[in-house]
């Protein structure tokens, strides 16, 4: 298996007809005040197995502030169904909405691990208004 792409989203979903429709990509947030929480923020990635990869694997997502200290992991299982006869290689989207904690400002990673391998990583950037007393925005303290 192989990741062809993994980012942040404000929202995503699979149609239908399985097309993977993802809105409001973006790699940093602009807090008003720290420790804050990022509510909802969705986990996009694209997974491509094979043939061979049908079964069951375990997949991790860890959440790393920048200090490299865990802030959260969680676990389970990907459950993959062998393809039809003629298919070789399979597309397995993968949307995950999350609520990202922020404890500083620097760049957060989550690390996403399929069966113990690192298959991808994606970065966020959180920024701080320095001396800020509270929200930057009416109603809420983020900017994304």
């Amino acid at each position: 298996m192989r990741i062809t792409f993994a980012l942040f989203a404000d929202a995503a979903n699979i149609s239908q007809e399985g097309k993977l429709n993802v809105l409001g990509v973006f790699d940093a947030v602009q807090v008003g005040t720290l420790p804050a929480l990022h509510p909802r923020a969705h986990l996009v990635a694209r997974i491509v197995g094979r043939r061979e990869d049908a079964g069951v694997h375990q997949m991790t997502l860890t959440w790393r502030n920048p200090a490299g200290e865990t802030l959260w992991n969680t676990a389970g299982e990907l459950r993959v169904e062998a393809p039809p006869a003629g298919v070789e290689q399979m597309d397995l989207p993968f949307i995950a909405a999350l609520d990202l904690p922020l404890d500083r400002a620097g760049t957060f990673t989550l690390a996403l691990q399929i069966d113990a391998d690192e298959m991808a990583s994606v970065a966020l950037q959180v920024r701080s208004a320095s001396g800020a007393p509270g929200p930057m925005i009416p109603g809420g303290a983020m900017v994304s």
